[in-house]
């Protein structure tokens, strides 16, 4: 398999992860974005598969999880999971938390994003094609995580997370370091037109958000671009937001992709959490 990014680096090795280079440069985050490979899971699911709702072994997911944070740094007792259903639900998460969707049960019925300043908790979110945003003041010290495929998008997810990190951290727009993907691109993602009337209708009919194809009634959609135009909107600075330059249906060789292995598939999951800092005497 070749690799090449000029915006992620792969962290090779029994369980390969992926890593934004601007957001490595943050001290006081760990992140990470996991691949299809490095697991346990067999069939389909073949061998990274962190979702326990496709018809996996638990077994298997879990010590997936367990490989994944062994690998990428995160304590695996500190993880918190969303319940993502398509939605646009923000949710600030702590230390009670921990566990929750991964070992204790899911307590809340919609969440497609987490936001945290608890340094005790890790935020997890799942894909495999849909927009992956990642969220870090580096200000006030606290960091968020999206899932936004196109109905979370168009009902602008990420505007919501920055008005939620606001909210409760006092968040600053202008000291967010946003970074989006991997997430099917504009070179794959064919829609028709119901789809597209409804990013038309957020950023209007001539947005490069939206091409036409030469076939009828099918649009191709820039989900990554579409987010960081939202992102703009909500006050972050463009210099401050980095797109993947990954496909997850272009590298399904590396990636899940839902289309590219046509819904039989494991999936993916985003990984974020605030560095312990030690008080100072």
């Amino acid at each position: 398999m070749k690799f090449y990014s000029e915006t992620m680096t792969l962290n090779e090795g029994e369980t390969p992860f992926l890593t934004y280079k601007k957001l490595d440069e943050l001290s006081f985050i760990n992140h990470a974005f996991s691949t299809r490979l490095g697991g346990v899971s067999e069939g389909e699911f073949t061998s990274m598969n962190l979702s326990f709702g496709r018809g996996d072994s638990d077994e298997n997911v879990i010590e997936n999880y367990k490989r994944l944070c062994k690998a990428a740094g995160f304590e695996y007792e500190s993880l918190t999971a969303s319940k993502q259903v398509h939605e646009t639900v923000v949710r600030k998460v702590t230390a009670r938390n921990r566990g929750v969707g991964i070992y204790k049960p899911i307590d809340m019925p919609s969440v497609d994003a987490l936001i945290t300043n608890d340094s005790e908790v890790t935020l997890v979110t799942y894909y495999a094609d849909c927009t992956p945003v990642f969220f870090v003041d580096s200000n006030k010290k606290a960091v968020g995580l999206a899932h936004a495929g196109w109905r979370g998008t168009v009902g602008e997810i990420s505007a919501k997370v920055v008005e939620k990190m606001t909210e409760e951290f006092g968040t600053n727009p202008k000291d967010l370091i946003c970074a989006i993907g991997p997430v099917i691109g504009k070179c794959c993602y064919e829609v028709s037109s119901d789809c597209a009337d409804e990013f038309a209708k957020l950023f209007g009919k001539d947005t490069p958000v939206i091409s036409k194809t030469d076939k009828p009634d099918k649009f191709m959609i820039d989900l990554a671009f579409a987010n960081k135009l939202i992102l703009i909107k909500a006050g972050v600075k463009e210099e401050n937001i980095v797109i993947s330059d990954l496909c997850t249906k272009c590298q399904s060789d590396l990636l899940w992709s839902h289309r590219a292995t046509a819904g039989k598939r494991g999936t993916m999951a985003a990984f974020m959490q605030i560095k312990y800092q030690v008080p100072l005497a």
